[in-house]
């Protein structure tokens, strides 16, 4: 080295980082022609670590408070340089700060639907989202398994890695919850404590420390949720009567949204009329015989009994032939 080289070379006498913006995991201190004075001062802050790290190697780890350089609070690094005891020149060395503040508000969510085994349903396919929250723990762990000697590291370049690890266990998460899929939006906070317990091993590779998980919202793909809103309003139904109401209710849904107007829609009332007339028939009437014969004769109607009329859906006498309305036969 010569003397002009010697001369341009800068001696830290204090190391120390203020973190310029929210969310950077790692940070490596400017080294440039520079070197640590030997007895210099390391300031580690609350919510920080501090990692030196020798030809790639990580040594030494601080956590917040204030150190004096020396050869007694750097062993690792003594050995790895070879110093004596009472060295005391200035020494090139990689310094790394780590933010330990908890990361919160992460985003996770399914991308795709993933299929479930359910007790009531059969196989199911669920979607799922919701946020998580977490910290760096082990800097060792992280630096070596994750950030390594990039001079930042953000948590947006974390983000994708550690939302699809959590997907990936999903679905053998949700196979084994035990928790039928009617009652997993009134368990979500159980399932998300047992989840959050699953997951820390993974977490816990990469130096981290899973402190929240939060499931939001747990739904079926918009085809599966109509063919279970019909099963509920199937179960609605109860008996053969409200089957009837909840037939003639949907012919009239569907004939309101017929183009021909209040043709369509008198024809819908005349249909869910006609069904539910012929369902309470069947029921007034006796079981039919297996043979074909013709089912028992009705019993007599009730004086001022009406029925529906089949083509416009206006009340007439059970009786009627034709309808007062709209002359139709009966």
């Amino acid at each position: 080295m010569t003397l002009r080289q010697f001369l341009g070379k800068q001696f830290i006498d204090v190391l120390q980082w203020n973190e310029s913006e929210d969310g950077i995991l790692g940070y490596r201190y400017p080294m440039v022609d520079m070197e640590i004075q030997s007895g210099g001062q390391l300031t580690v802050r609350e919510s920080q670590m501090a990692a030196f790290v020798n030809e790639g190697k990580i040594a030494d780890i601080f956590g917040p408070g204030l150190y004096t350089l020396t050869t007694r609070n750097l062993p690792l690094l003594t050995d790895l340089m070879n110093w004596d005891k009472d060295f005391e020149s200035p020494f090139k060395s990689d310094v790394y700060f780590f933010s330990t503040r908890l990361q919160i508000d992460q985003k996770w969510g399914t991308a795709t639907p993933i299929t479930i085994r359910d007790k009531e349903f059969g196989a199911v396919r669920v979607r799922c989202y919701g946020i998580y929250s977490y910290r760096i723990v082990d800097p060792r762990a992280f630096f070596t398994q994750i950030s390594g000697t990039r001079a930042t590291y953000f948590v947006n370049d974390l983000e994708g890695q550690l939302r699809n690890t959590i997907v990936a266990r999903m679905t053998e998460i949700f196979a084994n919850s035990d928790v039928p899929f009617l009652d997993m939006a009134a368990n979500q906070a159980i399932l998300g404590d047992k989840l959050i317990q699953l997951m820390k091993p993974a977490f816990t590779a990469f130096g981290l420390e899973l402190n929240q998980f939060v499931v939001e919202n747990i739904s079926l793909p918009d085809e599966l949720q109509e063919i279970l809103d019909q099963r509920i309003g199937m179960r609605m139904a109860g008996d053969l009567a409200s089957y009837t109401q909840f037939a003639a209710a949907e012919a009239m849904g569907t004939a309101a949204s017929n183009t021909n107007g209040a043709a369509g829609l008198g024809m819908g009332l005349g249909a869910g009329a006609a069904v539910a007339q012929v369902m309470a028939g069947t029921v007034n009437s006796g079981t039919v015989k297996s043979t074909g014969a013709e089912p028992a004769p009705a019993t007599d109607a009730a004086p001022g009994a009406t029925k529906f009329c089949i083509e416009c859906g206006h009340a007439i006498p059970i009786r009627a032939k034709f309808c007062a309305e709209c002359g139709k036969p009966q």
